[in-house]
C-alpha cells in the first residue's frame, strides 16, 4: 500500500505544479479545442441529451455518473495519445 500512497503524493505534487504554473489551464484548453474538432464534444452532448430525455427522474448527478466512463472511453485514440505526450513531455522537462 505505501507504493500507492507515494505515488498518489507525486500524482498530487505534478498536478499542482502544472495548475500553478498554468499548463493545467493551457491542456484543458487545447483539449477542449482538439475534442470539439473531432465532434466528440457535440456526439457526447446529443447522446446525453437523449438518455435525459429517457429518464424518468432527471437527475444531474445519475446523468453524470453514467456518461462519464461513457466520455473518457469514447475519447479518439489519436487525441489521448497527443495529450499523453504533451503530459509526458511537461513531466520530463520537472525531472531534469
Amino acid at each position: 500500500m505505501p507504493a500507492k500512497t507515494a505515488s498518489e503524493g507525486l500524482h498530487a505534487q505534478i498536478q499542482r505544479r502544472m495548475v500553478e504554473s498554468g499548463e493545467w489551464d493551457r491542456i484543458q484548453l487545447l483539449l477542449s479545442s482538439k475534442l470539439s474538432e473531432t465532434g466528440w464534444t457535440d456526439d457526447l452532448s446529443h447522446r446525453s441529451k437523449e438518455q435525459a430525455r429517457g429518464m424518468e427522474h432527471l437527475s444531474f448527478s445519475d446523468l453524470l455518473q453514467e456518461f462519464t466512463p461513457q466520455a473518457q472511453n469514447s475519447i479518439p485514440p489519436a487525441v489521448r495519445k497527443e495529450f499523453m505526450g504533451v503530459i509526458r513531455q511537461y513531466i520530463e522537462k520537472q525531472l531534469e
